[in-house]
Parts: structure tokens; C-alpha cells; sequence
């Protein structure tokens, strides 16, 4: 029985013996802003701030944190991730143009009549407009004539009829305005239609070169 007894109470020791001289699981290493290294067994302060190292018991590096950034710093970096997230999202997109180009338009040719018949409605639209402010420009003259024969004869120019005229005028400047948009837009459409020409070339001779003939 005294056996059993002493033998229970050297492994009750040896157990408390090695639980006090086991090292902690994990420890911390951190460089300062001075540039001197730390340890600890707990995570500091300091720790956090310049970043550390988590090291387990066999003193083996298992994972780097980094530091926590400044208010500043953080939306440096969120602002980089986005952009880089938008850069990453211009390339897709341009990815999906290409091949979409390429499964629209089996040839040049084909690519150039669409682009004809784009230039061809944008052209009856601005003819439609010019028919338009041809019209509008001659209602004005003769809203304009009507307030002259008041004044040739000596008499005011009524309310309704000014009231009128002014309503003309921005119905007439209108129209023009709207020509001019429409013109500016088939220059800017036909370089692009040039551009989007050009970049069908260079597809295809690219899916050429990767067919090898």
C-alpha cells in the first residue's frame, strides 16, 4: 500500500515539475521604432502597433501580423485596393469587348457595315434636326416680322406676341444647340469607329498568329 502511495505522489510531482519548466505554447517577437528586437509570451501594446511574429514552442516562426496602420495609412491602402480593384475590373471588361467583338463580327467587312449603318442613323437623325430648326427658324422671322409691322406703325409690340417671340427664340436655340451636339458626336464616333477598326485588325491577326496559319 505505501508503494502504491509514494508511487502516486512521484508522478503527482513530476507532473507539477514539468508543468512549471513546460514553455508557453506561443511567444511574440516585434521589432520597435528604434529598431530593437522584443519578445514576450503575452501580446503588448507595442506588439501590435509595429507588427510581430508568432513563434511556437519550438521556436519556429508560424505567422507574420503586420502593424496597425494609421488612420491615414488605412485609407491610403483602402484607396489602393480600390483602384487596383478597378484596374483588375477595366481589364475584365476589356477582355470581354475583345472576344465579344470577335464572336460579332466573323470578318472586317462585316464590322465596317455596322459601323456605316450607325453613321447612316446618326446622319437621319441630324437631317431631322436640320428639317426642324429650319421650321422653327422660320416660325421666329415670322414672329419677328408681325412685332416690326407693330413698330412700322407706330404702335407697341403686344405682350403675348413678345412673350411669344421669347419662346421661339429658345425653341430655335434649342434645336441648334442640339445640332451641334449631334455633330460633335459623329467626329468623336468616327474616330472611335476608327479606333474599334484597328483594334478588330489587331485581334485577329493576334488569334492568327495563336492558330498558327
Amino acid at each position: 500500500m505505501r508503494r502504491i502511495v509514494f508511487s502516486i505522489l512521484s508522478l503527482s510531482l513530476a507532473g507539477l515539475v514539468t508543468a512549471q519548466t513546460t514553455p508557453s505554447a506561443m511567444h511574440y517577437r516585434w521589432v520597435d521604432g528604434s529598431g530593437l528586437p522584443h519578445f514576450s509570451d503575452s501580446l503588448t501594446q507595442d506588439a501590435v502597433k509595429y507588427g510581430y511574429d508568432v513563434i511556437n514552442a519550438n521556436g519556429m516562426v508560424v505567422s507574420h501580423v503586420q502593424r496597425q496602420l494609421s488612420p491615414t495609412e488605412r485609407a491610403a491602402a483602402d484607396k489602393q485596393a480600390a483602384d487596383e480593384a478597378a484596374r483588375q475590373h477595366a481589364i475584365e471588361e476589356k477582355k470581354r469587348h475583345d472576344i465579344e467583338l470577335l464572336n460579332t463580327y466573323p470578318d472586317e467587312d462585316s464590322l465596317k457595315i455596322e459601323q456605316q449603318q450607325v453613321l447612316e442613323n446618326l446622319d437621319s437623325q441630324m437631317n431631322t434636326t436640320r428639317v426642324n430648326l429650319h421650321s422653327q427658324d422660320a416660325a421666329l422671322t415670322d414672329l419677328l416680322n408681325r412685332a416690326a409691322d407693330e413698330e412700322r406703325a407706330k404702335k407697341p409690340v403686344p405682350k403675348y406676341l413678345t412673350d411669344q417671340i421669347a419662346t421661339q427664340r429658345n425653341v430655335v436655340a434649342n434645336e441648334r444647340a442640339l445640332l451641334e451636339h449631334q455633330k460633335t458626336h459623329r467626329d468623336e464616333l468616327v474616330q472611335q469607329q476608327a479606333q474599334e477598326l484597328q483594334h478588330f485588325r489587331e485581334l485577329k491577326a493576334s488569334e492568327k498568329d495563336n492558330r498558327g496559319y
